[in-house]
């Protein structure tokens, strides 16, 4: 089974899209522009990135830079997401310490062939689901550091750092980041079928082999996951992941 472009899937895309925009509009989210702006760059950012993967899968060295762009472009993302844009280095440091450790593992044992092909799905994966994971306890974390401000200067004036001050804000909200991640691996073969099952089944691979590969992305999923939000949570509170009214505001 493969889906080819042609006149169906442009048909059904457009009926999609105005299946969301008339979603937005009778629940007044006023989220239309956004929705088909976001529609719009993904037909062509996956455009151009079959036709980049389709070279860089060739050739080791490109799947490498391939990796490191999708990298690089997941950090701006997220940094723009919780409003720190200038704290890139340390939300660098918090999804690489999640992603790497994965990618290590997969390829050291052997499961995933050090391929272009190999490299390019499984990176993906695993750099867009830290990417998310970073995301989300960042915004929760910064919420809470400005709904809990007197909290904070409360626990200055009993005697603790500021370091200890901003965990004992944001420590309980952290594992709500992972939530969602947890959530897809509890109801996988349940509820959803992911990508990894779907795209081996649909690549003529058996269910014992969809099974296998969607088990493996799982794990990193989750694994990766775990360790940026808990490098996340110790930058934050070390200041160095914030977002500049915070910088300011949680002063010693």
């Amino acid at each position: 089974m493969s889906i080819d472009p042609g006149w169906p899937v442009a048909t059904a895309l457009v009926l999609l899209m105005g299946l969301a925009l008339l979603a937005h509009r009778v629940s007044g989210y006023a989220l239309g522009r956004p929705v088909l702006v976001a529609g719009l760059r993904a037909i062509v950012q996956l455009s151009i990135a079959a036709l980049v993967i389709a070279a860089a899968v060739r050739s080791l060295a490109w799947s490498v830079v391939l990796v490191v762009a999708m990298f690089a472009m997941g950090v701006l993302t997220t940094t723009r997401r919780v409003e720190a844009p200038r704290s890139w280095p340390a939300a660098a440091a918090a999804m690489a310490a999640g992603i790497v450790p994965v990618l290590v593992v997969v390829l050291a044992t052997g499961t995933i062939p050090f391929t272009g092909v190999g490299i390019i799905p499984i990176a993906g994966i695993i750099v867009g689901n830290a990417m998310t994971a970073h995301t989300l306890v960042g915004r929760r974390s910064f919420a809470a550091l400005r709904e809990e401000h007197s909290q904070y200067e409360a626990c200055l004036s009993l005697g603790l750092l500021p370091g200890q001050a901003i965990r004992e804000i944001i420590h309980r909200r952290a594992p709500e980041a992972l939530l969602p991640g947890l959530d897809q691996v509890k109801t996988t073969g349940v509820v959803t079928l992911p990508g990894a099952f779907i795209g081996v089944m649909l690549g003529g691979g058996s269910p014992a082999q969809a099974a296998t590969a969607q088990v493996l992305v799982l794990f990193g999923i989750m694994a990766a996951q775990t360790v940026t939000v808990g490098v996340a949570e110790r930058l934050i509170a070390a200041r160095r992941l914030v977002p500049r009214d915070l910088a300011a505001a949680l002063i010693d």
